[in-house]
């Protein structure tokens, strides 16, 4: 593993950011499985394209470790409006996710966020460990199985109808807040007919929000195609429940860090970009540094490989690339 990706005692880096969130404001991101570990391989992904496809809960990352992290952060003081479960891949297959959502709990009153695909909801054991976080935000991108397979393109232990229901049931027992993701594209889920049968489920799964959303950040397949802020109003009158149009985060203010913080900080700026592309504007905005200080960052990452840039939608996006993971 590269260095740059591990603590002073060489455990990997669990934390990233806070991150500018266009759901959530300044969400520190707790990452609790490998790189593009997950149950679905989702075309519009903006990590690329999943390495290990599976339904497999287990401890892919040591929950006691990310706890000792956290403690770590929190004592060192954290401002953030979140602390989110989500990453490089899906959260819930981490079979410490109960027990650290518990311990998290115990150690902070900042909000608790848990960022999920959905996909492993019709488990009671899923269902319960979720239970304990204040926000849990999960998707729903089809409303059928054609499209299912087309968009998410999940493993094969998940069908449509399993997962649908699952988000369901959890809806049954949880109590605290719901906020369902559907993410539209252009060309598969873009006409009223095609959004149809997604409201239909969401009607009948209720969450508290739906946060219409497109693939507005680079994507696994060049087929995602975004659909316009103007498009997604357009079919928000399809949801029965209040509709939120993402867009971008306002700016929060920035400070420059001391020259004796560079390290540290370009340590956090490859922590950020491996686990999404951002803008220069979203790495100044989610670490608290001017956009001066971030572009000093990126350019000798750049050179040596660590990252690489892509255009998206007129705009220039970082990530990192394999040599920086």
């Amino acid at each position: 593993m590269n260095v740059s990706q591990q603590g002073a005692d060489q455990t990997p880096v669990r934390l990233y950011g806070p991150v500018p969130s266009r759901r959530l404001g300044r969400s520190l991101g707790v990452d609790l499985v490998p790189y593009k570990v997950c149950s679905y391989d989702c075309i519009y992904c903006q990590l690329g394209h999943t390495s290990e496809l599976t339904a497999e809960r287990r401890e892919y990352v040591d929950a006691a470790a990310v706890l000792a992290q956290l403690r770590q952060r929190l004592e060192q003081g954290l401002c953030c409006d979140y602390i989110s479960l989500a990453g490089s891949g899906e959260p819930t297959l981490n079979s410490g996710l109960g027990w650290l959502l518990r311990q998290i709990k115990a150690l902070t009153r900042l909000p608790l966020a848990v960022i999920t695909n959905g996909s492993l909801l019709w488990r009671a054991d899923v269902r319960e460990e979720l239970l304990v976080a204040d926000l849990v935000l999960p998707s729903l991108d089809a409303g059928d199985a054609t499209l299912f397979e087309q968009v998410n393109r999940p493993c094969g232990a998940i069908d449509f109808e399993r997962m649908a229901e699952g988000l369901i049931a959890f809806r049954r027992q949880y109590r605290g807040a719901l906020w369902l993701e559907v993410l539209l594209l252009d060309g598969l889920s873009d006409t009223p007919e095609r959004v149809a049968p997604i409201a239909a489920w969401v009607e009948r799964i209720r969450p508290d929000r739906v946060q219409l959303n497109s693939a507005v950040r680079p994507t696994a397949d060049a087929a995602a195609r975004p659909l316009s802020p103007a498009q997604l109003q357009a079919l928000a009158s399809l949801f029965t429940a209040p509709v939120d149009i993402l867009t971008a985060p306002a700016a929060a203010p920035v400070s420059s860090p001391d020259s004796s913080a560079a390290s540290a900080a370009s340590l956090s700026v490859l922590a950020l970009l491996q686990r999404r592309p951002c803008t220069c504007a979203d790495i100044a905005r989610g670490l608290g540094l001017a956009p001066q200080q971030v572009i000093k960052l990126l350019d000798p990452l750049l050179a040596t490989g660590v990252l690489h840039s892509c255009q998206r939608a007129g705009q220039t996006f970082y990530q990192a690339s394999a040599a920086g993971r």
